[in-house]
């Protein structure tokens, strides 16, 4: 069976290992992973950040790598019937791309079709500014989300910083941490089986 294609939706300064990560695993298996930013270009590179752990009461930020963008924004929004799959990462970049009517209407459309909706740390953003998307879903989170996905009539699952949480197609995690669960979650959620002789 082919390679299904993934849709990921990403910003400046969203955190860099779940771009990378995330896009790199689905490759390594056979996926097709279109990485877009609006207003942006094939070969265009956009800024990352790094998010960790350090001990304080959030999270630390970083400069990270640059992303390099592989598919351009206004070819995925005419394409989107093509796409199996749309990914939210998370960090800074869905704070202000959630507000772009153009992604919304992407979201809208995974939605309104059924088609799997991952989404990790911020990346719940993306969804809440899509009227119906998280209402009466269980969604894990960066824990600073918890208000607005409860606004938004979901259900905020605190979950470890290593577990991922499957809501029929749906599949979400707290932040980067949770990438090796959330990456086999969103495997199983596109029918994708990995077998170990």
């Amino acid at each position: 069976m082919p390679g299904k294609k993934i849709l990921m939706l990403t910003g400046e300064f969203t955190e860099e290992y779940e771009i990378f990560v995330y896009q790199q695993a689905m490759e390594a298996v056979g996926h097709i992973v279109h990485v877009v930013c609006p207003d942006k270009n094939a070969g265009d590179l956009i800024k990352t950040s790094l998010h960790d752990f350090e001990g304080d009461q959030t999270y630390t930020e970083k400069p990270g790598h640059y992303a390099l963008l592989n598919k351009t924004f206004s070819e995925a929004e005419r394409q989107l019937d093509q796409y199996h799959a749309v990914y939210c990462a998370g960090g800074r970049g869905p704070e202000y791309i959630r507000t772009d009517k153009r992604v919304q209407a992407m979201v809208r459309h995974f939605h309104e079709n059924e088609k799997p909706i991952f989404t990790i740390c911020h990346g719940v953003q993306i969804l809440i500014a899509v009227d119906g998307v998280v209402r009466g879903k269980k969604v894990g989170a960066l824990a600073a989300c918890e208000p607005e996905v409860t606004l938004a009539g979901g259900t905020y699952i605190d979950l470890s910083p290593t577990e991922a949480y499957v809501d029929g197609t749906m599949v979400s995690a707290k932040g980067w941490t949770a990438l090796a669960a959330f990456i086999r979650e969103c495997l199983k959620v596109l029918g994708t089986e990995i077998r170990h002789s």
